[in-house]
């Protein structure tokens, strides 16, 4: 019996095993929730919320295009992975929940206010990643769905590893695909004044 192939398949095996510890350990989620993480697919372009073009006016360091560069998700690194946490962690700290009963088109999103909503927590968030060097291309706004006409702003971040999700409603950073949500728009990584419906085959 030749025993070179079933070394190679050990030794195969072992490299996986080895490499699918070390991703857990990195991401400090189960490995079971690694295989769920995919990207946004982004369809039509459509129309920004008119609170993000409001927002935009009066923070339009936050909207700037800036050049893609190498373009594409970000590398998950330690260190960036610790920033995540951080950031999610104390926004959601810092900023007393206070639900915004008015309608969407007179929403205002504030950066840091001491009251605020999903809105104001996802902008938030995205600032102090961008003041800690993360690219605006990884960074994007979206809206969902928690219900039917019930609508909730997250910051969606594009790692490598896959969309990971940042949300005022729960401690944990997940994978997109593992969220409760119906998902309608997102920003594009090109400009984030421009926005894209998310592909309903996704949804």
């Amino acid at each position: 019996m030749n025993r070179m192939p079933v070394v190679a398949a050990v030794a195969a095996a072992a490299i996986m095993g080895a490499f699918q510890s070390a991703s857990a350990g990195l991401l400090g989620m189960p490995i079971g929730l690694l295989s769920a993480m995919q990207y946004i697919k982004f369809d039509t372009p459509t129309l920004a919320p008119m609170a993000h073009t409001m927002f935009c006016l009066r923070y339009e360091d936050e909207c700037r295009a800036r050049p893609l560069f190498r373009g594409g998700p970000v590398l998950l690194t330690d260190q960036r992975w610790a920033d995540l946490r951080e950031i999610n962690r104390i926004v959601n700290r810092d900023i007393i929940p206070e639900r915004n009963d008015v309608d969407l088109a007179a929403e205002t999103w504030l950066i840091y206010p001491r009251h605020g909503d999903c809105n104001d927590y996802a902008v938030s968030k995205r600032h102090e990643l961008l003041k800690r060097g993360w690219p605006a291309r990884a960074m994007l706004l979206a809206v969902v769905e928690t219900k039917p006409t019930e609508h909730h702003l997250v910051l969606v971040v594009r790692t490598k590893s896959g969309d990971l999700v940042l949300d005022n409603l729960t401690p944990q950073i997940r994978p997109w695909s593992r969220t409760p949500y119906r998902w309608v728009r997102i920003q594009t990584p090109g400009n984030p004044r421009y926005w894209a419906a998310v592909a309903s085959d996704q949804l």
